[in-house]
């Protein structure tokens, strides 16, 4: 058996540039730590950067699909179509407006939707579609926006692992088209410790999810200051991202060139290494147009290699157990061949910034031993 290398250990690893702790300090001295003035300038760098109109904070990804879904008015008696293999958060904030999933297969190359997916699905119900951009690779429904337009139907980008990815010339968000949402949680390409965006289309949408993120207050924080009432106009969630987030996500975002750059690179040297093993299909995100989020295969006898992986001290995990196959999720239950087989068989490897090259050759050559293992099994 290898010796364990600590940062092959790791499945996903947040990665700071050093900025960070002192841009902590500055707003703990500060002594204020809640929505500032420094959680709309990362807005604006956030907006600036994607070349969107606007972009509103929130205090994680699950909130940002919500509050989106809830802008978009989606609720009870909806039916929103989405892929079943993509982490129950999904799924759960489908379900928190009182809609219902319709979940839908997916792609087995990329391990994402297609159009034709999509409009295989719709049905009478259909309020709106959530394709997930797994991996970090662009979902383009282009080829199908007008008779979703026409059915009345919106689209809300899951774009999790997103943050920086581009669909064609334009980032991930900057279509127009969509509602996209991102995630900045511990281990995202870009992390505020914890926190999520919302990527409106319109400037009525802005507003309604500013509303929402503020438990229904139209004013802002910044207003509230200058007047003794204020008011509360529907129904409304405490998501603010607090000073303290932003701060870490305005250092992350100042170096993302950097990030961009290195989960490249380093997808691609496992994309190297991985060629010399048979039985082995690595999930292409397509890195000349994605910031990858994961590295991911296909392998036979998944949890075999997975268990010995594990016992040798290499962090391999697995991203995800599909969705209509839980228990919470069993009413909305149905075939789904390609995403079934897919959850038998893939595997995360270890993908974070903290690896080497030589971390990498190092697991790869522990899965090619797993493999004779299993296979001699």
């Amino acid at each position: 058996m290898t010796a364990t290398r600590p940062d092959a250990g790791r499945n996903a690893s947040p990665y700071l540039y050093g900025e960070e702790a002192a841009a902590v300090a500055r707003v703990l001295e500060a002594g204020q730590y809640g929505h500032t003035d420094l959680t709309e300038e990362f807005e604006r760098q956030i907006a600036a950067y994607l070349g969107v109109p606007d972009a509103v904070a929130v205090t994680s990804g699950t909130a940002a699909l919500h509050s989106a879904l809830l802008a978009a008015g989606i609720g009870r008696g909806d039916e929103v179509i989405v892929p079943s293999l993509t982490f129950c958060a999904t799924v759960q904030a489908i379900l928190a407006v009182g809609a219902t999933p319709r979940f839908v297969d997916i792609d087995p190359a990329t391990l994402c939707v297609t159009p034709q997916h999509v409009v295989e699905a719709i049905s009478d119900a259909t309020a709106a579609a959530v394709p997930v951009l797994f991996g970090g690779r662009a979902v383009d429904l282009g080829p199908i926006h007008e008779a979703l337009t026409e059915r009345g139907i919106v689209v809300i980008e899951d774009a999790a692992h997103a943050f920086g990815s581009r669909n064609g010339p334009r980032h991930v968000g900057a279509s127009g088209t969509a509602l996209t949402c991102f995630s900045f949680g511990p281990i995202k390409n870009l992390t505020c410790g914890q926190g999520g965006m919302v990527i409106p289309r319109t400037p009525e949408e802005a507003d309604a999810i500013r509303r929402i993120r503020l438990l229904g207050v139209v004013q802002s924080q910044s207003e509230r200051t200058n007047t003794t009432t204020y008011n509360v106009e529907g129904f409304g969630l405490r998501y603010q991202l607090s000073a303290i987030n932003s701060a870490i996500g305005l250092a992350q975002l100042s170096r993302f060139a950097t990030t961009v750059h290195a989960r490249r690179g380093l997808w691609r040297t496992y994309r190297d290494a991985l060629c010399g093993l048979d039985g082995v299909t690595l999930i292409d995100v397509g890195p000349h147009h994605t910031v990858p989020h994961l590295c991911q295969v296909r392998l036979p006898q998944r949890d075999e290699v997975f268990a010995d992986l594990r016992a040798r001290g290499i962090g391999v995990g697995v991203h995800y157990p599909p969705n209509h196959l839980q228990p919470a999720f069993a009413a909305w239950r149905r075939p789904l061949p390609a995403t079934e087989q897919a959850a038998a068989e893939i595997l995360s490897l270890p993908f974070h910034q903290h690896l080497t090259e030589t971390d990498i050759d190092h697991v790869v050559c522990a899965l090619g031993q797993a493999l004779k293992s299993a296979g001699a099994s």
